[in-house]
């Protein structure tokens, strides 16, 4: 079982694990560009790129894509993120240079047939409008909007319904011609591969991706913080509260995703056992961390009662506040297990791993060793974790609900049992 990297001529870097015992294997390109690399006037179109890839090439129909790489029993899908969009396959082993070939090609000879974009344009339109239709998902968007006004970093990943309608096939070339270069995307793949084999298919493939004219820019983010409510007559009230967290390479990064793990992940959390099991308030409730390039974020949130808000916002005001003097050294040692485990078994996973892969080699260059990562997640100490609290919780809060909001306190009563 080896991890194995290496860059072509072209710029393009290819990592693969080859993972023993599997019959399987999944691959896939992660590039470095997504709704950050966006303006306000293309919104959307990272995403809407992502769809389109999928609708014909100068070789294949829409159709014939599907079904190739479903007459082999694998599964192609992709995703748009705020940093990277990535294109991906499973399959069994032998099929593996089936699933690279259509992946190069949806990647390199995509036409943007007009008749397409039109079909396409309203299916992601549909897709807006389920988003806006549950409450649990476009909190995060509300959320993002809030932490983030007016930039790039808080636009809705799937775009603005008016862009949408009028984005053009050239703007579409334009996006890809100006952020998927051989030099900002990764080829992964784990399973049961072999590096060279990889290797030769990505030099015979990946060979018409057009090296970037310039450099790729983005608007550095800046956290602000404030609030987003969304009066609506839901049965629940979506809330959810946020800091600033930390970005890839911040000293405290692991110490906060060991807080995360103590605060809101799993049963034996603080709020899961003080928000649900104790006070009823809640059947879901957790915390998260998100991080990116230059910044980072940690939230909470919880679904509630619109009667049930008012006691519940003090009690996650009161875990918050107290977290930092609180936290004990059992706590850190059980989440440092937690998230150890979590590491190790997904390497059991074929798409998982050459999902680790590919993000890790964009973030940091090159991909991590297991060892590495269990070296960091163990390190982390109860000062580190207090530490990050203290960071993390002395921000300025963002605030994002939608329901029933009328006895949500406002935001700087918030403020203020925040101590801020």
């Amino acid at each position: 079982m080896s991890v194995d990297f290496s860059t072509l001529e072209n710029g393009l870097r290819v990592v693969t694990h080859d993972m023993l015992g599997v019959e399987s294997a999944s691959i896939g390109v992660w590039v470095g560009s997504g709704t950050r690399h966006e303006s306000s006037r293309n919104n959307g179109v990272a995403h809407l790129l992502e769809h389109m890839a999928f609708k014909g090439t100068r070789r294949r129909s829409a159709r014939e894509i599907a079904a190739e790489i479903e007459a082999v029993g694998g599964h192609l899908n992709a995703y748009t993120g705020r940093e990277s969009t990535a294109y991906f396959a499973k399959m069994l082993a032998p099929d593996v240079a089936l699933a690279a070939d259509i992946i190069s090609d949806i990647l390199q000879h995509a036409t943007f047939d007009q008749i397409e974009l039109d079909r396409e344009r309203q299916v992601v339109l549909q897709e807006i409008g389920q988003a806006a239709d549950t409450p649990d998902d476009i909190i995060f968007d509300y959320y993002q909007a809030a932490a983030f006004p007016g930039q790039s970093m808080g636009f809705p990943v799937l775009g603005q319904p008016e862009n949408i309608q009028e984005m053009s096939s050239d703007t579409i070339r334009d996006y890809l011609q100006a952020n998927y270069g051989p030099e900002r995307a990764v080829l992964s793949a784990a399973g049961r591969v072999q590096h060279e084999d990889i290797l030769d298919m990505a030099e015979n493939l990946f060979n018409s991706l057009p090296s970037l004219k310039g450099p790729v820019t983005k608007q550095p983010a800046n956290y602000c913080g404030g609030e987003k409510r969304n009066e609506a007559d839901l049965e629940q009230v979506h809330f959810l509260l946020g800091f600033e967290g930390f970005a890839f390479g911040d000293p405290d990064f692991y110490a906060l995703s060991v807080l995360s793990t103590i605060f809101g992940a799993g049963m034996s959390s603080r709020l899961f056992q003080e928000i649900r099991e104790e006070r009823g308030l809640a059947y879901s409730v957790y915390s998260f961390s998100a991080a990116y390039s230059d910044v980072g974020t940690f939230g909470i949130y919880a679904g509630t009662g619109p009667d049930q808000v008012s006691e519940l916002v003090p009690a996650l005001c009161d875990e918050i506040v107290e977290f930092a003097s609180s936290v004990q050294e059992e706590e850190v040692m059980r989440a440092r297990v937690q998230l150890k485990a979590g590491t190790l078994m997904s390497l059991e996973s074929t798409g998982g791993r050459a999902e680790q892969l590919g993000q890790q080699t964009l973030v940091y260059g090159a991909p991590l060793s297991v060892q590495e990562l269990v070296h960091h997640i163990e390190s982390v100490d109860l000062e580190q974790v207090k530490r990050a609290a203290k960071r993390v919780f002395g921000s300025q809060p963002t605030l994002a609900a939608t329901g029933l909001l009328k006895k949500l306190e406002s935001y700087d009563k918030i403020c203020n049992r925040l101590q801020l």
